[in-house]
């Protein structure tokens, strides 16, 4: 009988939790979307100035034309199970959004994504500290092994933030997407939970 190697055995994840409407950390808090209440400080923030391609160029959404159009679009993610969709709001007020996506409980992984912030949350702590927020929840609340992030190559901001945050380059996937009738390869990074415990 031959031999051949194989991974380590890996023990049966305990059920996971679910994720949290709302996750509190030191500045910024994590919370479900109100469409009623984010929309207006969401698009005011993201739609008024040349700034906003810096928010929308790597999205596969956004901008608006208008609040309402952006109202409508925000609703449509208060019912979505994946994406689980938070508001990231600093000092009371929203300032991005972002997700937990692609959970797969069988092999113990997700993916954090759909992050964008407002031009004038880009470059503070909110991202790290959201960024840590989330990851937590990704490991602690769901039992992963594995927590991805994964962003168009060409979007430098996301890839240095990736590693930044503790993430492993792995790879890039080349014509991965067409986003807004464009090519995106997309590039990956991923975070087990021996990184976690190490970042």
């Amino acid at each position: 009988m031959i031999d051949l190697p194989r991974g380590e055995p890996v023990v049966a994840a305990a059920p996971a939790t679910g994720l949290s409407a709302e996750i509190r950390g030191r500045d910024v808090v994590l919370r479900r979307p109100d469409p009623g209440t984010d929309t207006l400080s969401l698009f005011a923030a993201t739609h008024g100035s040349p700034d906003r391609e810096a928010v929308w160029t790597y999205m596969g959404y956004g901008p608006w034309p208008d609040e309402a159009a952006m109202r409508s679009w925000v609703a449509g993610t208060v019912s979505s199970p994946d994406p689980f969709w938070w508001v990231i709001a600093a000092a009371g007020t929203p300032v991005g959004m972002a997700t937990v996506m692609n959970r797969d409980p069988v092999h113990q992984r997700a993916e954090v994504g759909h992050i964008w912030y407002a031009p004038s949350a880009q470059h503070t702590t909110v991202n790290t500290e959201a960024a840590y927020l989330m990851v937590r929840e990704c490991f602690d609340a769901l039992g992963c092994r594995r927590v991805e992030w994964k962003c168009d190559a060409l979007n430098e901001r996301s890839r240095v933030a990736a590693l930044r945050l503790g993430f492993a380059f792995e790879g890039v996937f080349r014509h991965h997407m067409i986003v807004k009738g464009r090519n995106r390869d997309t590039a990956w990074y991923a975070m087990t939970h021996e990184d976690w415990r190490a970042a």
